[in-house]
């Protein structure tokens, strides 16, 4: 028997209508009636299949808020020259294990956020969390009286997740950080620690090393490379890989043969 697809009030009541226990049917007329019925709601069945698989209607994992809804994700092209050109970038990076992470703090990168460095943005009289939110944000509001710099609210496109997520100043601001694509301990145990402060308070604060993105997957990520952690987001794969790559050559931090092979499995993915 047909069953009718949810939320289709109107099929049910022809299903009922149909499943009425009546006389046999005795002529012509009411025989094609009853194979019109059956007949539209197959149809209005497969229409609605095909509503649901186009994202019509959310998955059993729960309905969007207004503060997070699905996006659809598309791959970035890049032509295979430019895959070439950073698998050529990659090559040229020194491979070797990490060093030991004895030492490591947070400080030794300059306060958090500082506007004090020789970078983009750098001395504009702004930090560079709220410089990160107005670049990677639509549709802003700024605190008056702040010199246009702090963002009270805006709605990002999250790359990491494909979702979009409303920000809000206050309670709710660690809806979205901001990512180190290459994490300052990462950096710390390939090559940071023989830098200059100023070098690695640049690293802390390049806008080409920072991303905002959705903090509970900011939080999951934590420390880790592109050998232990991906975006589930399989469509900002490509470009994740690309930006690491871009940072990792800047700044010469090595990569290990794990990390290595998994920023070429990424590459690979880049290709039109």
């Amino acid at each position: 028997m047909l069953a009718c697809p949810a939320q289709l009030i109107w099929c049910e009541t022809i299903m009922a209508r149909s499943q009425k226990r009546t006389p046999a049917i005795r002529s012509t007329k009411k025989v094609k009636s009853v194979i019109s019925s059956i007949i539209t709601i197959a149809v209005a069945a497969v229409a609605f299949a095909a509503y649901v698989i186009d994202g019509g209607v959310e998955e059993a994992s729960g309905t969007p808020t207004s503060s997070e809804s699905s996006v659809a994700a598309t791959a970035p092209a890049a032509s295979s020259e430019t895959a070439a050109e950073y698998r050529a970038m990659l090559a040229s990076l020194d491979v070797k294990g990490r060093a030991p992470g004895t030492g490591y703090d947070r400080e030794l990168f300059g306060p958090a956020w500082t506007d004090t460095v020789s970078v983009e943005y750098g001395h504009n009289g702004c930090d560079t969390r709220n410089d990160i939110l107005q670049r990677d944000l639509d549709d802003i509001q700024l605190r008056e009286g702040t010199k246009d710099c702090i963002v009270t609210s805006g709605l990002l496109s999250d790359p990491f997740s494909g979702e979009l997520i409303d920000f809000v100043r206050g309670e709710r601001s660690g809806d979205v950080q901001i990512d180190h694509l290459v994490p300052l301990h990462d950096a710390w145990v390939k090559g940071a620690q023989q830098w200059d402060e100023q070098t690695r308070k640049n690293f802390a604060n390049d806008p080409d090393n920072l991303l905002a993105v959705k903090g509970t997957l900011n939080q999951q990520k934590g420390a880790s490379d592109a050998a232990t952690w991906l975006p589930p987001n399989t469509a900002f794969r490509c470009d994740y890989a690309k930006k690491i790559i871009t940072v990792k050559d800047r700044y010469k931090v090595w990569v290990t043969e794990a990390e290595a092979s998994a920023l070429e499995r990424q590459l690979d993915t880049c290709a039109a």
